[in-house]
């Protein structure tokens, strides 16, 4: 397929292409949400694939440090000044020599055509496009770009699919793809069912990109939760409903999916420690409460272990549900990137993803002074009695379990915090001295 988009020959792009993107990308990079090496210099960027996905547009995958990143790139003569945002920079040397270079899921017309490849199964060197042939995918959707943070990349397409490009690659399927299709096939209507996904098959196989359905009236639950504390309301209503929603798909997933045996105290304690041990290497607001986080950590070997590990979601907080009408829906799978991926598919307590949603009932809290923590503590009340009800157990009455894993929690957020938002290092820390001096 001849390029008409470059002005040099096609051969020459393929066979050496970072001559001429090295330069921009190291600059480019760091200054993306999610990009994990803000810590580091961007030294050296290795060309793991390079595929012409249509003329005008490469999709690579690239690597950095330790890290593999998927980028689809535009490249044209010119692009609009109102695209400005898309840009990433004019490229001065090699192939691609006077050539403007931008982000394509920035640009409308190179996120159109890549709807486009999704509606027409196939593949493209080693990128394969799949879909649900059940339902129907229509041309023409207008593509806009999700602002919210995030660490990968979000296309609304005429406010009926939402498109998540993930970013930071890892060889195998991705937990995004995976669990929503496994629970779809559960009937379980509280996680929205893939629409059409793209993978590549080499270096390793990987999972690229999930199309689903976009649920155009629904509001996250963290925007929920400001919203009502805003307004001086209650919330606890609709915390207990969470609760419920929470624990279907949680025993969903344990129908999908292989169950394991109970999380070994002994190892999950060591594994907590470690993590808190190198947390309070990297911040050092951490190291005073070392000692009485630990036995948090501790309690673990002669607790009672709960419910058998099994497949959950992984990072849920109430950025992680939606809202729409009366029902809750779970999304974001993918667990917490910057972990391995095989760890994010193994099974785990469920008692992991309520210290998430416990700790998010917090954080929301503390959004507005004077805080309100009688307002977190009914609704993590509310979630807890809501996902009794529907578990049948109560997360409650596993109070060192309980414990330890909204430490494990808290200590991310505070390493995360001081990495990313400094500023928000306080709310994580509060929580700190709450588990390690009063014990929860």
């Amino acid at each position: 397929m001849t390029n008409t988009a470059f002005v040099r020959p096609r051969p020459a792009v393929v066979t050496d292409p970072m001559v001429s993107l090295s330069g921009l990308l190291r600059e480019w990079l760091p200054r993306q949400r999610w990009f994990a090496g803000k810590d580091r210099p961007v030294n050296e960027l290795g060309l793991l694939s390079l595929t012409e996905l249509f003329p005008g547009c490469l999709h690579l995958l690239v690597r950095a440090g330790d890290d593999c990143y998927q980028l689809l790139l535009g490249v044209r003569p010119h692009l609009s000044p109102r695209h400005g945002r898309a840009l990433i920079g004019r490229a001065e040397t090699g192939p691609l020599a006077g050539m403007t270079v931008f982000d394509a899921l920035q640009e409308p017309r190179s996120a159109q055509l890549l709807l486009e490849r999704l509606r027409r199964p196939g593949g493209a060197g080693p990128l394969r496009f799949e879909a649900d042939p059940s339902v129907p995918l229509p041309s023409g959707l207008v593509p806009r770009v999700l602002e919210a943070e995030q660490s990968n990349s979000s296309l609304v397409y005429g406010d009926e699919f939402i498109l998540k490009v993930f970013r930071r690659v890892q060889p195998g399927v991705n937990p995004d793809l995976e669990v929503p299709g496994a629970l779809a096939g559960q009937g379980c209507a509280r996680v929205p069912a893939p629409v059409a996904w793209f993978r590549t098959t080499y270096p390793q196989e990987a999972t690229l990109g999930v199309l689903q359905p976009f649920l155009r009236d629904a509001s996250d639950g963290w925007t929920l939760a400001l919203r009502a504390l805003a307004a001086g309301d209650d919330f606890t209503l609709q915390a207990r409903e969470l609760g419920r929603a929470t624990a279907e798909v949680h025993l969903a997933l344990a129908v999908s999916f292989p169950t394991g045996a109970h999380e070994e105290g002994v190892r999950t304690a060591s594994a907590m420690t470690e993590r808190l041990d190198a947390a309070a290497d990297t911040v050092p607001a951490l190291r005073p409460y070392v000692p009485g986080l630990r036995t948090a950590f501790g309690a673990l070997v002669a607790c009672d272990p709960g419910p058998p590990a099994q497949r959950i979601h992984g990072d849920l907080h109430l950025g992680q549900v939606l809202r729409a009408g009366r029902d809750w829906f779970v999304i974001d799978f993918e667990g917490e990137p910057s972990r391995p991926l095989a760890e994010r598919r193994s099974t785990h307590s469920p008692v992991r993803d309520i210290a998430g949603m416990l700790r998010s009932f917090d954080y929301a809290a503390r959004q507005r002074r004077p805080w309100r923590p009688e307002w977190a503590r009914r609704c993590r009340e509310a979630y807890c009695a809501g996902y009794a009800e529907r578990a049948g157990w109560d997360p409650r009455k596993k109070h060192g379990l309980l414990r330890a894993y909204e430490t494990d929690r808290a200590v991310y957020e505070v390493l995360y915090e001081a990495r990313h938002r400094p500023d928000w290092l306080p709310v994580p820390m509060a929580a700190i001295e709450r588990l390690a001096v009063r014990g929860g």
